[in-house]
């Protein structure tokens, strides 16, 4: 059965097709690939489907219903794709996305770097051109995935002489090459996801500039945006299923008796239910506030956690006695790699959400200044 056209129909049409198709077509891993699935959102023109992020919200919640996989390729489906779509040249996107399409391709976003966080113009990793070639020097920090990864996107100062914002380039790279070392930074709760990249005369083609040369700045406005919106059309969904497990945790141990901690309960269920609300609504004045809201929102779950669960908290998920302490907690089990259970890991990771693509006093700059129109805040 086909898909193709079902946006045109309402929800429940499409969620019937969905459903259809998941029962025609199990196993579903290749199914996937071979139905254009992994990059539904993207324009048709380019093996997309015209998903809207509306309908691509339903298609997770029926293969998630399912056990079945998640239509994804990372960073490549829901940034540097779309970016490329948006900004791309004909030769660029008959190269690139194909192999994000079909899930061949991992890529890495390699934006941050030692000296610029929240700053990103501050950026000093440099290419300099040479003959048909950049070459790549510097480092980047916080790369998420760079270890698994085969190409980077990444900003680049193409320009010294230039303005901070104006003499950035958007650049993609292979990742497996000499001249690039990455580095993977183990964390609190022992899992090494995130990374250190470090270029050294690294090269990648003159023509993998993306948006044209010092025009990086506006490529990358364009990829946080898309960043933003991806946010906002899964952040519920992925929160719902922790919070059933907190939930459940309260109820095992019997914090619920407790009126005080059902309150806090029931505020972080009303805030859930809020921020499923804002994702339903979906414009732009949401997506401007989501990412600063559902920040804050798993912050303040993750420290009721914290005081539900205790000193049972720290012991990892291993541990014989927090099996023996906690005889009905049903939380999932982390990768095998992992001393710690999914829901300290959550812990853990819910500090740096806030800070991450813009803190949380940084998003609240934007709200003012975008979407209310107050004046910018004096320089210092």
């Amino acid at each position: 059965m086909s898909i193709t056209g079902a946006t045109a129909a309402g929800s429940l049409t499409f969620r019937d097709h969905v459903r259809a198709w998941i029962r025609e077509n199990e196993p579903l891993t290749q199914a996937a690939v071979d139905a254009h699935w992994l990059c539904a959102t993207w324009p048709s023109a380019v093996g997309g489907r015209d998903l809207s992020w509306d309908h691509w919200d339903i298609l997770l919640a029926e293969l998630s219903a399912t056990g079945g996989p998640t239509p994804s390729t990372g960073f490549g489906q829901t940034l540097v794709g779309p970016t490329i779509v948006h900004w791309g040249t004909d030769d660029q996107k008959r190269r690139h996305l194909p192999g994000i399409r079909n899930g061949t391709i991992r890529w890495c976003q390699g934006f941050s770097e030692p000296g610029a966080g929240s700053d990103l113009a501050a950026l000093s990793t440099t290419a300099v051109r040479d003959g048909d070639e950049w070459v790549l020097n510097g480092q980047k920090v916080w790369t998420s995935e760079a270890f698994l990864a085969d190409w980077i996107f990444l900003l680049c100062r193409t320009n010294p002489a230039a303005p901070r914002h104006k003499g950035i380039s958007y650049l993609v790279c292979p990742l497996r090459q000499p001249g690039i070392e990455v580095r993977r930074i183990r964390q609190i709760d022992g899992g090494a996801e995130f990374c250190e990249v470090f270029f050294t005369n690294a090269r990648c083609r003159g023509d993998d500039v993306i948006g044209g040369t010092d025009n990086g700045w506006a490529v990358a406005m364009t990829t946080l945006g898309f960043e933003r919106g991806a946010s906002e059309a899964t952040g519920w969904r992925r929160f719902a299923p922790e919070f059933d497990e907190i939930l459940t945790l309260a109820r095992d141990t019997g914090r619920t008796r407790d009126p005080v901690m059902r309150q806090r309960l029931a505020a972080m269920w009303s805030r859930l239910e809020i921020l499923r609300m804002h994702e339903l609504r979906g414009t732009a004045t949401v997506v401007a506030i989501n990412k600063m809201y559902w920040s804050e929102y798993h912050r303040d779950v993750m420290e009721l956690w914290s005081d539900i669960a205790g000193l049972r908290g720290q012991l990892l998920a291993g541990d014989p006695a927090q099996q023996e302490m906690l005889p009905g907690y049903r939380a999932r089990r982390p990768p095998a790699d992992y001393p710690a259970s999914v829901l300290q890991s959550s812990f853990f990771f819910s500090r740096a959400e806030t800070i991450w693509g813009g803190t949380a006093q940084i998003q609240r700059n934007i709200v003012a200044e975008r979407v209310l129109g107050l004046p910018r805040e004096p320089a210092r």
